[in-house]
């Protein structure tokens, strides 16, 4: 872990309460996210003060995304995060003068990470379709009992059930 002076500090880097107040979260959550290993230990000022660089900070955004958007377990979002980290790693290996066979690897595991997070994503959206489903059903059961008691209220004035 790195320690910074206060003045490198000031170079785009907040410190847990900023970081907490621009993510809209916790210090405890921030906290919780670096030991379960979804935020990489951040920076610290001399006096052990943790800093988040902007790197970080998009990082903790790419969390909430996952976590509000697709409403994903931790477990998940680590998941996911590792795929963009191997991603952002044969990245940064990329060389334009490497050969056909090792660009072809590279892109082989890209897309192979990438297939992981889109098997994921199809996962929770086949089990969120199917809840819906069930949810629907059950709509759809409540509707037809409604229509029954109305038309054993007044037969005269019930509505036909719709679907």
């Amino acid at each position: 872990m790195a320690t910074e002076t206060t003045e490198q500090a000031q170079a785009g880097y907040l410190q847990i309460g900023e970081a907490a107040e621009r993510s809209q979260l916790t210090q405890g959550t921030l906290r919780y996210y670096e030991e379960k290993g979804l935020l990489n230990p951040p920076t610290r000022m001399d006096g052990g003060f943790r800093l988040y660089s902007p790197e970080d900070m998009e990082r903790i955004a790419r969390i909430r995304q996952f976590k509000d958007l697709l409403g994903v377990s931790l477990a998940e979002i680590k998941e996911l995060l590792d795929a963009d980290d191997v991603r952002l790693q044969i990245r940064a290996e990329w060389r334009r003068d490497a050969d056909a066979v090792e660009k072809a690897e590279k892109l082989r595991r890209s897309r192979e990470v990438t297939a992981q997070q889109i098997a994921l994503i199809d996962l929770k959206m086949a089990n969120m379709a199917a809840m819906r489903a069930t949810l629907q059903e059950r709509m759809e059961k409540y509707d037809a009992s409604l229509a029954r008691w109305a038309a054993e209220q007044d037969p005269a004035t019930a509505a036909p059930a719709t679907s």
